[in-house]
C-alpha cells in the first residue's frame, strides 16, 4: 500500500505533542519507522532505548503544536498550549 509518508509523520508529531508530560517528554507507543523518522528530521530525539517516553525538540514542539491546532481543535477553542 502506498501512502503519504510525510503526512503520517506529521500525525504522530501532532499525537507525539497530544500526550506530553514533564515538559517536552511524550509517550512512544508509535511505529518504530514513524519515530526514526521523526528522528531523522530533528523533531525528536534518539528513540531507542528502554525508556517508555521521548523527547520531543524544540522544532519538534513547536512543529508538533501547530499541527495540533491545525488538524484537531475546533474553531473558537482556546489554542493556547497543550490540550486538555
Amino acid at each position: 500500500m502506498d501512502y503519504d509518508k510525510d503526512k503520517v509523520d506529521e500525525m504522530a508529531l501532532a499525537l507525539l505533542f497530544l500526550t506530553l508530560h514533564d515538559g517536552p517528554r511524550a509517550w512512544k507507543g508509535l511505529d518504530w519507522e514513524v519515530t526514526n523518522r521523526l528522528h531523522e528530521k530533528g523533531l525528536i530525539l534518539d528513540p531507542v532505548g528502554k525508556a517508555k517516553s521521548l523527547v520531543l525538540t524544540e522544532e519538534g514542539l513547536q512543529r508538533g503544536r501547530e499541527l495540533f491546532l491545525h488538524h484537531f481543535v475546533q474553531t473558537g477553542s482556546d489554542a493556547g498550549g497543550k490540550p486538555q
